[in-house]
């Protein structure tokens, strides 16, 4: 290792103050730069965009000025002054009217899981999820503790649905799914992923299985009645008798569980499956030899400040679904954030 190496660690430095990134992104959204700079039809100063928004004119200019060497703002220098502008990325990902946007699910990472990530000391010493100590809140029933309030449930639909409309269609279309008509999205949230699929496979139907609050909530502010195909299906998918269908898709749950949990529902899903049907199961896939990808690690150590499970590799869900029954198992790597596993029943 050169000498300079050796006295300037900068990547351990960059680890140490990731942090400051991520604040300075969920502060830029939270106050609503992105916003005021997408609607202006011109660049503006620091000074412009604080009486905007009503935020100090020394702070705002060095909020703005942290954008830009983050590369989510433009700035060129004017006759007097540092004029902003939004780059195309932040225009596609970080303003609440693009169909992409990610603002959602930066709100929830910002409001949320950054709280219980405050805690990973204590989840990694007692290898459970910090609810209770971040909010206050039992974690006993788990989605009782995540939906704690209307607001923490359309929050957390809100995550679901950028997740999906950015990556739904990469996961939907892993696998021809052409053959499979009648399909049941469990957990499937704000429909995003039913979405999806129904724009990839026109002859399919899907019907989001959740519980009744959140069908409620998906019906009145998250799908229309233009999306004729998707249906809805109340009930609790431990607890509640599942319908026949030909595909049942699992995106973004068993992580969310342990592998006695997961053997438990994957068996009632092979015993509702009809013959030659199948289950697509959607998750973040760490690879066998521990050595990533990265996001799927952190994703697991979220997992454990938040819930009772934790991302796998493909043999891990190899093994849950020929437990529950299924055979002729196959992987498919996206080259995204999540990948497919597709298992059928004989």
């Amino acid at each position: 290792m050169a000498e300079e190496d050796r006295s300037y660690p900068r990547k351990i430095l960059d680890y140490m103050e990731g942090f400051l990134v991520s604040k300075t992104l969920f502060a830029a959204c939270e106050l609503g730069v992105f916003e005021c700079l997408h609607d202006s039809e011109r660049p503006l100063s620091a000074a412009e965009v604080a009486r905007a928004l009503g935020t100090s004119e020394d702070g705002t200019e060095r909020l703005l000025s942290a954008c830009a060497g983050l590369e989510l703002l433009s700035a060129q220098r004017g006759d007097e002054e540092v004029l902003y502008r939004n780059t195309e990325m932040s225009d596609r990902y970080l303003t609440k009217a693009s169909p992409q946007s990610l603002y959602h699910s930066i709100q929830y990472n910002s409001k949320t899981i950054y709280l219980c990530w405050h805690y990973l000391t204590d989840a990694v010493r007692e290898g459970r999820n910090q609810y209770q100590k971040a909010f206050g809140v039992s974690s006993k029933d788990l989605f009782e503790a995540l939906y704690r309030s209307e607001a923490e449930m359309v929050k957390f639909m809100q995550l679901m649905n950028s997740v999906w409309n950015i990556c739904g269609r990469d996961v939907v279309t892993a696998f021809d799914l052409s053959s499979f008509r009648t399909i049941y999205d469990l957990g499937g949230c704000s429909g995003a992923l039913a979405r999806q699929c129904t724009m990839a496979y026109p002859e399919c139907t899907v019907t989001i299985f959740d519980l009744p609050k959140v069908v409620q909530t998906a019906r009145e502010h998250f799908l229309s009645i233009e999306d004729k195909r998707i249906l809805f299906h109340e009930g609790d998918f431990f607890e509640d008798e599942l319908p026949e269908a030909d595909l049942y898709i699992l995106a973004r749950i068993l992580h969310d569980w342990t592998d006695e949990r997961n053997v438990e529902l994957l068996t009632k899903v092979y015993r509702s499956c009809r013959a030659g049907g199948a289950v697509l199961v959607v998750e973040a896939l760490l690879s066998e030899d521990d050595s990533g990808p990265l996001t799927a690690q952190l994703y697991s150590l979220n997992m454990l400040v938040q819930t009772e499970g934790k991302e796998r590799r493909a043999s891990e869900y190899r093994r849950l679904l020929a437990a529950a029954g299924f055979s002729h198992i196959q992987v498919q790597r996206t080259g995204k954030i999540y990948d497919a596993v597709l298992a059928r029943k004989q």
